[in-house]
């Protein structure tokens, strides 16, 4: 018998206990990707309530620490300044994203006709560049750039009919967000007067090698989830400033629209706001709207600076994930859920390897490193 070799009743142990956990990974995967989005879809008011009573509690705590008083009226007290602040914010820009998209839906016609513009500008550079060239690829290049102008009148048109859509199905949904809104606001309150109780409580029913793993599991899912999720929204805030300046230092209208529009896509892995800036200079410059396409191009620039400047510090010192263990979980999470996986990803990605840095995952690798041995020292000794 070779040295690594093992027995074939340790042997047996070994690979059910590797199938048991294969099995397990493959359920846990199953319920990650088909179950658990329903299910958070389904009780997503609920969820945003226990997250943030979990991160109101120390405040709370603090303040009932200091002051004495009864854990529920300070709760509601909190709450009520903290909603009244966000709602005041978030009503005031709501009211001045509102008015401009008014404004915008009354000047549409003179945004199509400077568009339908832009296209005839462009059609008339394209015919004399036509006219330089052999009439043979001419034709064909025409016949593409006529395509390619049909193409933008459709996507134009599909677009403004999206948008459309759009509006109308989140008018008709307005009463089931609102309903959502309350439960969320009632729920919070809830959760938050007797956190430490259901806490409690909840403890009491796992045993103590079960609350050490939630430990873990709460630690690692705390750090990488609130590292990241920080991390991108007070960039998405930082571009969202820098732009809101730009337009209005640049006079631009529906500069708080824009600004806003483009710092959510900035949010998103990936897309970013040059996804629409670059394109958008670009045509400004076909259009010989030069001071146009100079000041988007400086504006993205300054973006993009920004993020490379504030990018390392904010994500990579606070999640420590590598830009290819980055790459690799937004492109396996677009290609699972989509945009939602391409945020997610990153962020199971964290979890588990500060799961698999705590060594809750020691155990499998003992056992892979085990049965290694065991297969190279059955190959070697069938090779004599």
């Amino acid at each position: 018998m070779e040295p690594n070799e093992l027995t074939w009743p340790e042997r047996t142990r070994l690979w059910a206990r590797l199938g048991i956990r294969l099995a397990l990974g493959i359920l846990a995967l199953f319920l990650l990707i088909w179950v658990l989005p329903p299910l958070l879809s389904l009780l997503a008011p609920f969820v945003g309530a226990l997250i943030a009573a979990a991160l109101l509690n120390p405040l709370v705590r603090r303040a009932q620490q200091s002051l004495g008083w009864n854990r529920r009226v300070l709760s509601l007290l909190i709450l009520l300044l903290l909603f009244g602040l966000l709602g005041g914010a978030l009503a005031l820009l709501t009211y001045y994203a509102g008015r401009e998209v008014v404004e915008l839906a009354q000047n549409w016609e003179v945004l199509l006709g400077q568009a339908r513009a832009g296209l005839e500008h462009l059609e008339d550079i394209l015919s004399r560049i036509f006219a330089l060239v052999p009439e043979e690829l001419a034709e064909a290049a025409r016949g593409t750039g006529e395509q390619l102008l049909d193409w933008l009148q459709g996507a134009a048109s599909a677009a403004l009919t999206a948008a459309v859509n759009r509006v109308r199905s989140t008018a008709i949904a307005l009463p089931a967000v609102v309903f959502a809104l309350v439960v969320f606001v009632m729920a919070t309150y809830f959760l938050t007067a007797d956190y430490p109780y259901l806490r409690t409580r909840a403890a009491s029913h796992l045993s103590p090698g079960a609350l050490v793993f939630w430990g873990h599991v709460r630690t690692a899912a705390l750090v990488a989830f609130g590292g990241y999720l920080k991390a991108q929204v007070l960039l998405s805030v930082g571009v969202f400033f820098i732009l809101l300046a730009g337009f209005w230092i640049t006079g631009r209208e529906y500069a708080l629209l824009l600004a806003l529009g483009l710092a959510v896509l900035d949010f998103i892995p990936i897309v970013g706001s040059g996804t629409v800036m670059v394109p958008w200079a670009v045509w400004a410059l076909f259009s010989r709207d030069f001071s146009t396409a100079i000041s988007v191009m400086l504006m993205w620039w300054a973006v993009a600076l920004f993020r490379r400047v504030a990018e390392p510090k904010f994500v990579g010192d606070q999640t420590g994930l590598s830009p290819i263990l980055s790459l690799v979980s937004i492109y396996v999470g677009f290609r699972l859920a989509g945009v939602a996986g391409m945020i997610l990803a990153p962020i199971l990605v964290l979890v588990g390897l500060n799961l698999a840095g705590l060594g809750l995952f020691r155990g499998v690798r003992d056992d892979l490193i085990e049965a290694a041995e065991d297969l190279s020292a059955l190959l070697s000794r069938r090779e004599r």
